[in-house]
């Protein structure tokens, strides 16, 4: 498992790398493909993957990403919006078909995978997006990285004893002030590539330590789905790693950080 889990670790950071360096459309088609597998597999969870609920929500996030490739983003929240009425529709004169759980689900589903993850994309449509864009996986992987390391070393206070026992109020904690290092590490060393940040040290440091902090509920909150629904992983797509969810889930909190504060950073400046 190891070697499985090595193996496509690489080859996941060898496809990331070369796709945010091509940016535009390649860029774009990936995270869409992301965006709408990744709410596949969290429909599965409640059943509704192959029903008229799930393919409303499919249809409603695949317009939102081409309206967002569009540069159209108030169509793009309408698109959500009409996911929201159509399921809605579905609902009412399927009754009682579905549960009302997994209507809401549905809509749900549309903002946690989709929304969320298409920031990646207008991430890199920024300025300085090419080099804005690591700072999501510094937030989100090196948060978890020094989060481990710290909580194996000196962890003792269980963070969420019920719904993941191996994190610590200490790993928490080391995981945040990593980030921000690593963060404040990238501002200095590629500080000349992002001049609408300012001060980059200060403001990659910032958005990192931001960004760890959410990351660790965008963690937290994948676990507590998949023990409320009982599974262990979200899929197999990704081989020794589980599904896209499983993989990106503490990304999808961090991208919309790194994006706002961006975007904020920038103006001010």
């Amino acid at each position: 498992m190891f070697w499985t889990r090595l193996a496509s670790g690489i080859v996941l950071v060898v496809v990331a790398a070369v796709t945010i360096m091509a940016g535009g459309d390649i860029w774009f088609l990936l995270v869409s493909l992301l965006s709408i597998a990744g709410l596949y597999e969290l429909y599965k969870t409640m059943h509704i993957e192959k029903t008229f609920l799930g393919y409303a929500g499919l249809i409603a996030s695949a317009f939102y990403c081409v309206l967002l490739r569009w540069n159209i983003h108030s169509s793009a929240i309408a698109a959500v919006i009409g996911g929201l009425l159509f399921i809605s529709g579905i609902y009412v004169f399927t009754f009682p078909k579905y549960k009302a759980d997994q209507a809401a689900f549905a809509v749900f589903g549309i903002l946690y995978v989709p929304v969320l993850m298409m920031h990646l994309y207008q991430i890199r449509e920024l300025s300085d997006g090419l080099f804005i864009i690591p700072l999501v996986f510094l937030s989100a992987w090196g948060n978890d990285t020094c989060a481990y390391c710290v909580g194996m070393l000196i962890g003792k206070h269980k963070m969420t004893p019920k719904l993941s026992p191996k994190k610590s109020v200490e790993g928490l904690v080391g995981g945040i002030v990593g980030a921000l290092l690593l963060g404040m590490g990238y501002g200095a060393l590629f500080g000349s590539h992002l001049p609408s940040l300012g001060n980059t040290v200060l403001s990659c440091g910032l958005i990192c330590g931001a960004g760890a902090i959410i990351a660790v509920i965008g963690d937290l909150t994948a676990s507590a789905i998949k023990r409320d629904t009982g599974i262990k992983d979200y899929g197999k797509l990704i081989p020794g790693h589980g599904g896209i969810l499983d993989r990106f889930d503490s990304i999808l909190f961090t991208a919309p950080i790194v994006y706002y504060l961006a975007v904020y950073l920038g103006a001010i400046h």
